[in-house]
């Protein structure tokens, strides 16, 4: 048994470091270009990446920041970051290692916080918004881009038991309402819901988490009896290719 939630993450992400840095998936998407935009119309602030994993959100605001802090639990990727970094001649981006719930930086310390595909693995997640909250001053902004989970139950429970399959440092995708409820009550007030689909090719989807065998099997057995309807929602392709629902919740601190 592994001693905590958060060791399990930093187990799982940190010996596959360079592999978040190299995965299309993550390294581009239109939520990057959103993110930009956001940024862009508010130039030069501090911005915290929580969760940065390979760092994609960190290099996409820092054309637009006087800085960005790229926090995450793994040495690993914090280590891969600061290379990327240094070979893409960003020299606005400093690292520093914590966990969502718990950063060691001051009150009102940062203009933004952003956060890309991290939330998911948060046992804390309200926690975590209150502590985004904390980090920002009154009209500071806030930009989460995540995998959300569909609103009806059956289709919540098949995208669970994949992810959870795949990736066993897996907490929850959660819905569009469930965030903004969160956000509110941590004292954010969202302002902008950008919806849209990812399509994940299933065999570098399983290979970038090394998913083993017997689970990768699960999931296709899983795939294979899978009812209609949820195989229509998600898109599903005879190689066990699949599509998932993201969305970009911008917040402001109120």
């Amino acid at each position: 048994m592994t001693d905590s939630h958060q060791t399990l993450v930093s187990g799982q992400f940190g010996p596959k470091a360079q592999a978040y840095v190299d995965s299309a998936v993550h390294a581009q998407g239109e939520d990057l270009r959103h993110l930009a935009q956001v940024l862009a119309a508010k130039p030069g602030g501090r911005v915290l990446d929580v969760g940065c994993g390979g760092g994609h959100a960190t290099y996409a605001a820092a054309p637009h920041c006087r800085e960005v802090v790229a926090s995450d639990l793994s040495d690993e990727m914090l280590a891969v970051v600061r290379a990327e970094s240094q070979r893409r001649g960003l020299t606005n981006i400093v690292t520093a290692q914590g966990g969502a719930a718990s950063l060691p930086f001051a009150d009102g310390s940062f203009d933004w916080v952003i956060s890309r595909y991290s939330a998911h693995h948060w046992p804390w997640v309200c926690k975590a918004m209150v502590e985004a909250r904390r980090l920002l001053p009154l009209g500071g902004g806030a930009v989460f881009m995540d995998v959300v989970a569909p609103e009806v139950p059956l289709l919540d429970t098949w995208l669970q038991s994949l992810e959870l399959l795949r990736d066993p440092s897996h907490l929850r995708n959660r819905s569009i309402p469930q965030w903004r409820l969160g956000l509110e009550q941590a004292g954010f007030a969202v302002k902008d819901v950008v919806r849209g689909r990812i399509r994940l090719e299933f065999s570098s989807w399983i290979s970038r988490m090394n998913t083993p065998e017997p689970l990768v099997a699960a999931i296709r057995y899983l795939q294979g009896i899978m009812p209609a309807e949820v195989a229509e929602h998600f898109a599903l392709e005879a190689d066990g290719s699949f599509q998932l629902d993201v969305a970009t919740i911008v917040a402001e601190a109120v």
